[in-house]
């Protein structure tokens, strides 16, 4: 192993600031980033669109709940099934950001634990809801929010990144982290390769729209998301620990099984593109 001194050592506060008796994290920042960001662009979009501006203002309770959901409940019945399933106590945990002590009494610990996979599935079927509230096209908002995505999703990864959660594997290589919350082994921030994996499909979807707006509503972008991003997380598990005991006996973790479905809806959503513009040629 190299010289401790050739890494990148982090170990940044936690809080980004104080305001009176007010903490603010960096990873809440972060996720409030993301999801702002994502709130311009989608209704940047709308306008683009000429959508009606009443359409578009539910549409991001809609997507907040559904990820914020999905992502607390995936984790929960994905990587933790034997705690949270365990008694109603436990289920009763699921839904609140809370946890019952040896002693019986309760401590406030926020939402830890938000799994990407289910935060994707909460949010496809708050969009399905929304387009029956709304009558607007499925693929078309599905489309829209494809484009905004990987802005999200980027600054979540950097929010993961300043709480040294979600490390990477033990490595020597120069631009490795040493995570001093968690241990002094030079690690691959792979936080930081997501990060830089998304925001670069941020740009590739933007100049693709700019260029193609027309298969904006065929689902083109929304396949593509799915594709690029779940491909990459499937390939940037190697790059990581195991996030639960259970996966270490297996040939695929957790994160790499969950990618498969949604990697394969992609493929067939940017198929079903290219069948359609045989059929129409």
């Amino acid at each position: 192993m190299k010289d401790i001194l050739m890494f990148i050592n982090w170990n940044p506060d936690l809080i980004a600031f104080h305001l009176g008796p007010l903490e603010f994290r960096w990873y809440s920042l972060c996720w409030l980033i993301g999801l702002a960001g994502a709130f311009f662009i989608v209704r940047w979009l709308y306008l683009q669109s000429k959508i009606k501006e009443e359409l578009f203002d539910p549409l991001f309770f809609y997507c907040f709940v559904g990820i914020l959901a999905g992502a607390r409940l995936g984790h929960c019945i994905f990587y933790e099934p034997d705690y949270f399933l365990s008694s109603g106590t436990h289920i009763f945990e699921m839904f609140v950001p809370m946890r019952q002590l040896a002693d019986g009494s309760w401590k406030f610990t926020g939402y830890q634990g938000l799994a990407s996979h289910g935060g994707t599935l909460g949010l496809m079927i708050a969009l399905w809801l929304y387009v029956r509230w709304s009558k607007l096209p499925l693929m078309k908002v599905l489309d829209f929010i494809a484009i905004a995505t990987p802005f999200t999703a980027g600054f979540i990864r950097l929010g993961n990144l300043m709480n040294s959660e979600i490390i990477g594997k033990a490595t020597d290589l120069p631009w490795a982290f040493i995570f001093e919350k968690v241990d002094m082994t030079p690690r691959h921030p792979g936080q930081l390769y997501e990060a830089i994996a998304y925001f670069i499909l941020l740009l590739i979807g933007f100049a693709i729209y700019l260029k193609h707006k027309e298969r904006v509503g065929t689902g083109f972008f929304f396949g593509l998301c799915l594709t690029y991003i779940f491909t990459f997380r499937f390939f940037i598990e190697y790059t990581k620990e195991n996030q639960e005991a259970f996966e270490d006996g297996m040939i695929f973790n957790m994160g790499q099984l969950l990618s498969v479905p949604f990697v394969a809806l992609g493929i067939y959503c940017m198929l079903r593109k290219k069948k359609a513009n045989n059929t129409n040629n």
